[in-house]
């Protein structure tokens, strides 16, 4: 991906939050937390979008900075910031090239977002980089999918629509998506409508061909262990009970050696 290729623009961008709803209660919310707790602040949230996970901890008191390569989103993440007064540290980058003016105890990543980046070689590059933003000792934890296993349908469509509050506007989504099996990827094709007194107003197609790379609980393992991690868990979804061989969610958290 190069840096005038970010993915989160346009409708889907102002259509986010809407399309999302109220994510006071994501049970991944509470998982970084105690990882927080444990690990040490300041944090770094990778991938912060419009702050969903960053301005909720910065509001907690949470030293926590936040990192993005989509400029859209990283604006109305300011606005939203601005609106709550909180002086929240965001930064425009790749995390491929990342290079920040401090280290952190935590680094968090959630969404499966390390998934975005496709090329085998610039996963390898991005954990590189997290790791020399890591204090000794600390932790790095992210959300993995496994997209697909044997059996299974290998496309799959769907729609959502959301009406935002504060001006009855409408979203809608319709998503399609298309595992390739010989290269562990994703392909999406999904249409962005906005949609005003039941007219459409505006809409956008977004595709990614590929758009997100799958792993097996032994791929998310081997990438950690050879980016330098140790001890790396893998855990059931977003709980502290040790993953399950059927698990498709799961959550890595790994070390970075004193």
């Amino acid at each position: 991906m190069t840096a005038t290729d970010y993915e989160y623009r346009g409708l889907l961008a102002e259509a986010w939050d809407v399309l999302r709803g109220d994510t006071s209660d994501w049970s991944d919310r509470f998982f970084y937390r105690d990882v927080i707790k444990q690990s040490g602040q300041p944090v770094l949230d990778v991938g912060c979008g419009t702050g969903r996970l960053l301005l909720d901890y910065a509001a907690q008191g949470i030293d926590i900075d936040g990192v993005d390569n989509s400029p859209e989103m990283l604006a109305l993440c300011r606005t939203k910031a601005a609106a709550q007064d909180l002086p929240v540290a965001m930064y425009e980058q790749y995390v491929e090239t990342l290079e920040l003016p401090r280290h952190y105890r935590t680094i968090l990543i959630p969404s499966s977002s390390l998934q975005l980046i496709i090329d085998p070689a610039a996963v390898d590059r991005a954990l590189q980089r997290l790791a020399a933003h890591l204090l000794p000792g600390g932790t790095i934890t992210a959300s993995i999918m496994t997209l697909w296993k044997e059996g299974e349908p290998l496309e799959s469509e769907w729609e959502a629509s959301a009406v935002r509050s504060d001006d009855g506007v409408t979203f809608r989504r319709v998503a399609r998506t298309r595992f390739d099996p010989g290269i562990d990827c994703e392909h999406t094709e999904d249409l962005y409508q906005k949609i005003v007194n039941e007219q459409v107003v505006s809409e956008e197609q977004h595709r990614r061909s590929p758009a997100t790379r799958s792993y097996t609980q032994a791929q998310a393992r081997d990438l950690f262990e050879r980016a330098g991690f140790s001890d790396v868990r893998l855990y059931h979804e977003f709980t502290h009970e040790p993953v399950q061989p059927e698990d498709s969610l799961f959550t890595v958290v790994a070390c970075w050696p004193e």
